[in-house]
């Protein structure tokens, strides 16, 4: 695929690097960076993203994606949460927004393809369906935050950092005076900065705290909550009920508004429902045993996945995992290969 490269830059070392690697081996490559509304003012003005492209003697575009990401990615996590589930935004952010309006705009800039600093690899094949795998450095993957992205984007997509660790990263950049805006890592939430989750929701989103009650798994009354919105499936902290053991969140019950919590043993299950599934490896033609993510800090284990209609699946682990929650992302995987990623129902 001929043309220039645009790649994203965000300010951080990953995109930096990457674009050092993409002007040394293509040539052809402009920066792109966009805004959504939710910066600091010091990473809102073009000035200080200018004076990256400058180190690398690259032009940079600045293009404003605020509305579109407030309406595809921060009232996703908004209704997430009013809907008792926990959501994960950049499992949306990459196929709607990076992926999709910045792809765009960086098509109509003259890319034939956007770049980016994750750490995964893109591969075609000769049965010309393209394979999203896992980056090298196991402690960075990036693919399950990809897993989202379809065909048409991934022949699109570049991921100079594929094969590279980040302490590789770290060194080439030092190496060739390299400074980026930023030294601290990237955030799961990015447009939640200085307040947590909860207070985010009530400032900006209108929701308003309804207290209600907390219950055992047997349905008997223990304490109360002051808003669900403050609680995950697994959360232990923030539970406050005097018991013999630690209470962790078994269930958040929107329709009701109560919050069950139970013991440890209570929080594993044997299997899920997993929907909206984008099969990135194509659909499996019966139940297949593959490896499954069921959140970014998870280890991938052996699970029986049986797909159900287009684009859903019963997962049925080979043993109990812990906190399997409504809302997160579920990616399956055959070794290095992203098979498939949807969002677990219950």
């Amino acid at each position: 695929m001929n043309g220039p490269i645009a790649i994203a830059v965000s300010g951080g070392v990953d995109s930096l690097v990457s674009a050092y690697l993409l002007k040394k081996q293509h040539g052809d490559v402009f920066g792109i960076h966009f805004l959504t509304g939710y910066e600091k003012p010091v990473e809102s003005g073009s000035g200080g993203i200018e004076a990256l492209g400058r180190q690398l003697n690259l032009p940079v575009v600045v293009v404003d994606l605020k509305q579109p990401f407030k309406a595809m990615v921060v009232d996703y996590f908004t209704a997430a949460y009013r809907n008792g589930e926990t959501p994960n935004p950049c499992l949306v952010c990459n196929p709607a927004i990076k992926f999709g309006a910045l792809l765009d705009e960086a098509r109509r800039l003259g890319a034939s393809r956007l770049a980016t600093g994750h750490y995964a690899r893109v591969e075609g094949g000769q049965d010309l369906r393209y394979r999203l795998k896992r980056g090298v450095d196991q402690s960075k993957d990036q693919s399950y935050f990809l897993s989202r992205l379809t065909q048409d984007q991934l022949a699109r997509a570049c991921f100079p950092l594929g094969t590279m660790t980040k302490a590789e990263v770290r060194a080439l950049a030092a190496s060739q005076g390299l400074q980026p805006m930023t030294v601290q890592e990237s955030q799961d939430v990015c447009f939640i900065r200085d307040a947590g989750y909860a207070d985010f929701l009530i400032r900006t989103t209108g929701i308003r705290p309804q207290p209600g009650d907390i219950v055992d798994t047997a349905g008997q009354r223990v304490g109360t909550h002051s808003g669900l919105h403050q609680y995950t499936v697994g959360q232990r902290r923030g539970i406050n009920c005097p018991s013999s053991q630690a209470y962790y969140v078994i269930r958040i019950d929107t329709r009701r508004n109560r919050l069950v919590v139970g013991f440890k043993d209570d929080l594993t299950a044997d299997s899920c429902r997993v929907t909206n599934i984008n099969w990135v490896a194509g659909i499996p033609d019966g139940p297949v045993q593959l490896d499954t993510r069921i959140r970014y800090r998870h280890t991938a284990v052996p699970a029986m996945v049986s797909p159900v209609g287009g684009d859903g699946a019963v997962v049925r682990f080979v043993q109990p995992q812990a906190a399997v929650t409504p809302g997160q992302g579920a990616v399956f995987y055959r070794g290095d290969e992203v098979i498939g990623g949807g969002w677990i129902a219950g």
